[in-house]
């Protein structure tokens, strides 16, 4: 028996050893390109799923020959980072749902918690572990399971604090006031109930312009394969590196896997501690919860590549690999969120409904000047973007750290829809006209933000206003409004989802049966995430217009190159209707200034 036990024990450390090698390769590759890391991911895998069955068929001879119960979750651990790493290469739904499967496994079984180790070393894997349970719950929206973990992570760090005294967990009390943080801010956990951020059939499909949008078909079509999103402002709304901004662009760019899924369940944990039987398959997973939180009847999800303050020169090699992997007659969406000026955040320069407030001493760009920048029969000058740009630097004003209109030219060989979410945004009209093969699609932002309540525009608590009208457009217009929401008004807030589902749909019908359609607009309209974000645009587009004092409107406007059709203005009777109708329902139509409100 006990020679049995030992020819186990010694299979099993080689199987680990071998897979920790393998694990190595790939714990650091980069998490865009198509082709990174696929065969090494392929090996590694295979090394841990043959060390997790082999400790699944011999538990009783390892727990014999002495092997810890927290072993068994590293391995776990370990084989859920792994799908949450491919799932951030690819962004498939299978791949983070395995992922939460074996973590969630980790925690039911209480695989390190269990044991009350007092051994450093183990206590900082249970460390990571709750962390990236907590990014993993955090993206598939799994919002009782994020709040239960946040409550046992934190009292994780103050237990490690009060055993360890001579170690400094302070970068680990950071990361609970981080996601506290992110809890705080985040609608999913504010209003409940609240629709998913995510596409959902049940929400975001109209059935009154499905019909439309089927027989819609422009010369050109383009399949939205691959998104680039990026956000750098200096102590922004975080968790990990995945900031507030980026994960709202992330969620609206993923499928809700079904419509039972949005009325989530809550969570309750086994505790079951050591009653677990160690001679059994106790680290089976929970199939029944995989199917729950997978739908094959949905498509893939764009592939997302997500940066987390980059450097200028890593963000134009990431769009370089994007780009040039990009498969033919696909489009790129990039989502750039950054201020424009060195050291400075977005609140630098706030609109309120009552008034305009300037606490900046730059300059704006006028439109003048960049018309007159616009193109010179194809030819740009050294100094032609000088006057806007985006700051990707953590100090100083280099020139290094500044992002320029001129350095997105080059990827406009191939089709791009370009998201700016920036305090110098409008510096990027220059691109429309400049570009090298493909018509960029351009959405930018207002230069300055607009809120009845002041204390709202703070980036660094809440986000951007121009991308939260793109990714929850309910939600930004009581924001700006000062409305504050709760489970309670769950009914207003259907209604007034209701309200923009039936305005949604006749502005697609509209789009669809347009004779004055831009082609850049029309062959990515069929795609429904780039169709939402263009129809949210418009509603964006329009609230401002009846919101921001007339003095400053250009500034308080985002802008889209090309046009879009006159039928969806700011100001046209279908698209101001569906907005003052809006601000009645939530009681705010005395902040609007349309001429018939």
């Amino acid at each position: 028996m006990a020679d049995r036990d030992g020819v186990v024990s010694r299979t099993f450390r080689a199987l680990v050893e071998s897979a920790d090698r393998k694990f190595a390769r790939v714990r650091d590759l980069p998490s865009y390109g198509r082709a990174q890391g696929q065969h090494y991911f392929q090996k590694v895998f295979k090394a841990y799923m043959r060390l997790w069955k082999y400790q699944q068929d011999h538990r009783a001879e390892l727990v014999r020959a002495g092997l810890n119960r927290w072993e068994i979750g590293e391995i776990a651990s370990r084989i859920g980072q792994l799908y949450f790493g491919q799932y951030m290469r690819t962004s498939e739904a299978r791949f983070i749902v395995e992922a939460y499967v074996f973590y969630e496994a980790i925690l039911s079984r209480s695989y390190f918690e269990g044991t009350k180790v007092r051994d450093l070393g183990v206590r900082f894997k249970e460390l990571r572990f709750y962390a990236r349970f907590l990014l993993v719950s955090l993206i598939l929206n799994r919002t009782e399971m994020v709040k239960i973990l946040v409550e046992r992570f934190r009292a994780l760090v103050d237990d490690c604090k009060a055993n360890f005294r001579e170690t400094n967990f302070k970068e680990w009390k950071l990361v609970v006031q981080e996601i506290i943080r992110f809890m705080d801010v985040d609608t999913s956990f504010t209003i409940t109930n609240a629709r998913p951020v995510r596409y959902c059939a049940m929400f975001d499909s109209h059935p009154a312009s499905l019909p439309c949008i089927a027989r819609f078909h422009a010369k050109k079509v383009l399949k939205f394969r691959d998104a680039i999103l990026m956000s750098y402002h200096r102590n922004e709304v975080k968790f990990a590196e995945l900031t507030l901004d980026t994960y709202r662009m992330l969620q609206c760019l993923e499928w809700e896997p079904s419509g039972s899924f949005y009325h989530k369940r809550p969570v309750e944990p086994k505790e079951n501690g050591f009653a677990v039987d160690h001679s059994g398959a106790s680290g089976v997973i929970d199939l029944n919860l995989a199917a729950d939180m997978t739908d094959p009847t949905l498509p893939s999800n764009p592939r997302k590549a997500i940066l987390y303050h980059p450097s200028v020169t890593h963000l134009m090699a990431v769009m370089a690999t994007v780009c040039e992997e990009l498969p033919p007659e696909s489009v790129m969406l990039v989502y750039l969120s950054a201020s424009g000026k060195a050291g400075c955040i977005n609140t630098s320069q706030i609109e309120t409904s009552g008034g305009s407030r300037r606490t900046s001493k730059n300059k704006v760009v006028s439109q003048n000047s960049l018309e007159q920048n616009n193109h010179v029969n194809g030819k740009k000058g050294s100094s032609d973007h000088s006057d806007g740009y985006l700051w990707l630097g953590a100090k100083g004003n280099s020139g290094s750290n500044n992002l320029y209109p001129a350095d997105i030219i080059p990827f406009t060989r191939r089709p791009l829809f370009l998201v700016i979410d920036s305090d110098s945004s409008h510096a990027f009209k220059v691109l429309h006209g400049a570009e090298r093969g493909e018509k960029a699609a351009l959405l930018l932002s207002p230069l300055r933000q607009v809120f009845k309540n002041p204390s709202s525009a703070d980036i660094l608590h809440n986000g951007s206003q121009f991308t939260l009208f793109l990714t929850a457009p309910v939600q930004a217009f009581c924001q700006m409004i000062d409305l504050s929401l709760s489970g309670a008004d769950v009914d207003l807030l259907n209604d007034a989802e209701n309200i923009l589902s039936t305005a949604f749909s006749e502005w697609e019908v509209i789009l669809c049966t347009s004779s004055n359609l831009d082609l850049v607009w029309a062959q990515v309209l069929s795609d429904p995430f780039l169709r939402r974000l263009i129809i949210r645009f418009i509603f964006c587009r329009s609230v401002l217009s009846g919101f921001c004092p007339p003095d400053d409107y250009e500034q308080c406007m985002p802008v889209c190159l090309p046009q879009l059709p006159n039928s969806v203005s700011p100001r046209s009777e279908v698209v101001q209707s569906a907005v003052i109708q809006l601000a009645k329902h939530l009681g705010a139509a005395d902040c609007f200034h349309f001429a018939d409100l």
